[in-house]
Parts: C-alpha cells; structure tokens; sequence
C-alpha cells in the first residue's frame, strides 16, 4: 500500500484521489469474511483463498496481455487449485511436486496453441503468474493446515495488516524521506510505522493465541514488515513495467485484488519457516 499525503477532500477521498471511506469499508469486509471463514470450518478459508488468488491470477494474464504475453488460463488457475489442494492436505512436498507438474503442462501447452513465435515470452510469464500468486498463496494452505492452523494464519494476516496501516498513518504524519524512486510515495518514516506496528502486533498475537514468546512474535513482525514493504516494490515495478496504475479495479478505494495480496504473498513463506521453526 502507497502511502498517502495527509488530507481529504470533500468527496471522502485523499488528495490524491483515494477513496478512503470505501477503502476502510472493503477491509472491514474482507477481513470479517476471512475471520468467519477460517472459525467456523476452516476449509472454508481455502475457498476464501482460492477466490482471491483466482481473481489476481485473472488481474495478471489480463495486465499481461496489455504487452502481447499470453498466459493460458485454465491450466494456470487449475494448477492454483490443485497446488491449494495439495499443500493443504499433503504438505510442502506435494506443493512443490504439482508446482512443478503445472509448469510442464503450461510448457506443453504453449507448445501446442500459437506455435514458435514468442514461445519463451509466453511460457516465462505463465511460469511467472504460476508462482506469483498461486505457488506462494499455497503457503497459505500449509500455514491452515496444522490443528493450531486458523490462528497461524490469523498471526500472518495481521501483522501483514500492520504493516500497511503502520506504514500509512506513519508516512501520512511524518513522511519526508523517500525511501525509492520505484514508489516515491513510501517513506522510511513510513517504514518505520510499519515496522513498530508489526512487531507490537506480532509480539501481542504469538503471546496470545500461540502461548509464544513476545521476542518470537516480534521477529515474525519485523521479518513481516520489511518483506510486506519488498512486495509494495515488487508489484510496483511491474506495474511500471506494463505502464499500468493498477492491476485491477473490484475493490473501491484499493484497486485490484493483486493489490491487497502483493504484500501478503511475499511474507508468507518466511513466516510459515519461523512458525514452523517456533511452533
């Protein structure tokens, strides 16, 4: 999430132009859905997943497209099913196996449907969208997985939450130094927001629903809040690279689904090591 100048217009929204009532309202929602989910059958969570992986799988081969990179659909978001399904009830190893699976049938696949011409094009990118975001959503699933699983992904969720409202309200109020020129609107004060309210989240959270250590649930935060911020920078380059604003549009205040998960998505394998390293 970019930080943002302090400030609203009379309409609701930012100076510059975010809508933040509607952006407030959206995470409600998600964020009540998610909890509804993962207490009450927590395979439900996996669909809750799947959804939102599957709507930024489509964000991207559609983003892609604005370039000429074609990226099949259905065995990509076949593969996200089945790599979901997998971690879940079988683990990291089967995880990894369909990964690799999938990435044959999509090499296969191009080889049959448009012939030589930007063969390697296509099947990068499709490899590219088959990891960011369903290969590393499937950390997710394994984070679910265990009998302790509904909390684990409670701890991860809400530090990467801190993260962006740290960062915000931080940047908002003392932002002067810019820490890229990828998103000039991140600050290192804004970073620092991000870190304190990660760690104060995370060491709170682990205490709490994990009988953990504070110094644990620290670490995860800060680990937490400086890959959330890597994955800020990540979508932001590519959204750069496409010469797009957004990836996508559905959710009023924030733009597309990929933009809520760019952050998520690349603090889930180091948290799901240091839980599993934990706990």
């Amino acid at each position: 999430m970019d930080e943002r100048t302090a400030g609203t217009s009379p309409s609701g929204g930012s100076r510059t132009g975010r809508n933040l009532p509607a952006a407030i309202g959206v995470g409600v929602g998600l964020g009540a859905l998610v909890i509804l989910s993962l207490y009450t059958v927590k395979e439900l969570f996996l669909l809750v997943l799947a959804g939102a992986v599957g709507v930024g799988v489509m964000e991207m081969v559609q983003a892609f497209a604005t370039r000429g990179i074609k990226v099949p659909v259905v065995p990509v978001l076949g593969g996200m099913v089945a790599m979901l399904a997998g971690a879940y009830w079988g683990g990291a190893v089967w995880l990894l196996g369909v990964f690799v699976v999938v990435v044959f049938v999509l090499l296969i696949w191009r080889m049959f449907s448009d012939g030589t011409d930007g063969y390697v094009r296509d099947a990068t990118g499709s490899v590219f969208v088959l990891i960011y975001p369903p290969l590393l959503a499937g950390f997710a699933a394994l984070l679910l997985a265990p009998g302790d699983g509904r909390d684990r992904v409670i701890v991860f969720i809400a530090v990467t939450v801190a993260s962006d409202i740290g960062g915000y309200i931080a940047g908002v109020l003392f932002g002067r130094h810019p820490m890229s020129v990828i998103s000039p609107k991140k600050t290192w004060e804004g970073f620092a927001g991000s870190v304190a309210a990660c760690v104060a989240v995370g060491g709170w959270l682990v205490w709490w629903l994990m009988d953990g250590a504070l110094w644990q649930g620290a670490l995860i935060g800060g680990l937490a809040a400086a890959l959330a911020t890597v994955g800020d920078l990540i979508e932001s380059m590519i959204k750069r690279d496409l010469g797009i604003k957004d990836l996508g549009s559905i959710l009023p205040g924030h733009g597309g689904l990929m933009d809520r998960l760019d952050s998520l998505v690349t603090t889930l394998v180091p948290v799901w090591l240091l839980m599993s390293l934990f706990f």
